[in-house]
């Protein structure tokens, strides 16, 4: 006897190919996928009255976990003012940092906690939530420690140490590596699933970071290219990294080496709107050159304060021309292999029942309807998330 049927769906899975019309998930996986007429018995069913049933969203790039508020910054770019003339400001990460240091671990969760459930809202079911506010060891601990309690989707922390050079480090960015490798990265890695870094003029060279990724036994992610050609996406690809992030100045060369080592392209519309950025990612060469494309919300307090995955999946459409089969991807399949987690994203036997049911028509209206609210349940390993 199967967990749980569901009965009467239309099954969609970007990708694949799936034939039938119901779906039995037994021990958080999903056992059978067939008609409905031959579905095993279950302890539940849902009826689904011809509604679609799709894998829950991947939000594979948030920032979720932080203090504080920056939508000054919001009204200084509106007046001119660079993200980089703010960040030498004091600005930017070093503001949220210190209002992250300064929240207690309650607080923290709690704000942290009504950023995730404003996305579980909009489908995701299994969610990325990176460190990089804290920037010393106590605050990075806390900050991988709210997003171990945050409650309702499948959660995968990220420690993102390299994200800015802390003020009592300031100017010596290579003392600032010396110590995240010697002190605080054997005290985080048993909290995090992979490490993170911000290669940028405003944070961190290639070298800096290549002594961070050969200094860690998890896999590696990159904030890449973002600002400038900063030879980011080439370094993620030395690494094998699982993907590099954001890629807007990413030089074709880069690129050539990204798809050799399948390092996926995330790609972050939110930042790129927020930031009225000139140059948008090249997304017709990394399709020639068959890389795998993420959409991701990046999540934060100050350059993306996105909290819906179906709007970054227009903006990926709009801004970046992506096609809606492409947006799907990203946000399923790719999402799954930017995290390193290949059993997730897909309808399929033998992958997690992370799932979501949906009210539209075509899975199409989700990417072409702003602001409307489609879901009508989510599981997570076969878990109710959002009440159906």
């Amino acid at each position: 006897m199967a967990d749980l049927v569901f009965r009467d769906v239309r099954l969609f899975s970007p990708g694949l190919e799936v034939q039938g019309d119901a779906l039995a998930v037994t021990a958080g996986c999903v056992s059978w996928i067939g008609p409905s007429r031959e579905a095993p018995a279950a302890i539940k069913v849902v009826e689904g009255q011809g509604r679609w049933l799709t894998p829950g969203l991947i939000d594979c790039h948030t920032h979720v976990v932080y203090a504080g508020s920056r939508a000054n910054e919001f009204e200084k770019r509106l007046q001119g003012v660079s993200y980089q003339q703010i960040a030498a400001e004091g600005g930017g990460i070093l503001a949220t940092v210190a209002a992250t240091r300064s929240a207690s671990f309650d607080d923290l969760l709690a704000s942290s906690q009504k950023r995730v459930d404003a996305l579980v809202a909009g489908g995701v079911t299994t969610l990325d939530s990176k460190s990089g506010y804290g920037l010393d060891l106590e605050s990075e601990l806390k900050c991988l420690q709210v997003s171990k309690e945050l409650k309702g989707p499948r959660i995968v922390r990220g420690f993102l140490g390299a994200h800015s050079v802390p003020p009592e480090f300031r100017p010596d960015a290579d003392a600032y590596i010396g110590h995240l490798i010697g002190t605080i990265l054997p005290k985080v890695e048993p909290e995090c699933d992979y490490v993170d870094a911000f290669c940028e003029t405003v944070a961190f060279s290639p070298t800096q970071i290549a002594r961070l990724f050969e200094a860690t036994s998890k896999p590696v992610r990159l904030h890449a290219d973002q600002l400038s050609d900063s030879g980011g996406g080439a370094l993620a690809a030395r690494f094998g990294a699982l993907s590099a992030d954001h890629l807007e100045y990413v030089s074709s060369e880069s690129l050539d080496l990204m798809a050799q080592a399948g390092t996926v392209a995330v790609l972050l519309p939110g930042a790129y709107y927020m930031l009225r950025e000139p140059v948008a990612p090249p997304v017709k060469p990394m399709r020639e050159r068959g890389i795998a494309m993420a959409v991701a919300s990046d999540l934060n307090p100050g350059t993306s304060p996105l909290a819906s995955l179906p709007l970054a999946m227009n903006m990926a459409c709009v801004l970046f021309g992506l096609t809606v089969e492409e947006s799907w991807l990203g946000v399923t399949v790719h999402a799954a292999q930017a995290l390193g987690r290949p059993e997730l994203g897909r309808l399929e036997v033998g992958a997690a029942a992370d799932l979501a049911l949906w009210n539209f028509d075509h899975p199409r209206e989700l990417v072409a309807h702003l602001g409307v609210s489609f879901l009508e349940g989510s599981w997570v390993e076969g878990r109710e998330l959002v009440s159906a």
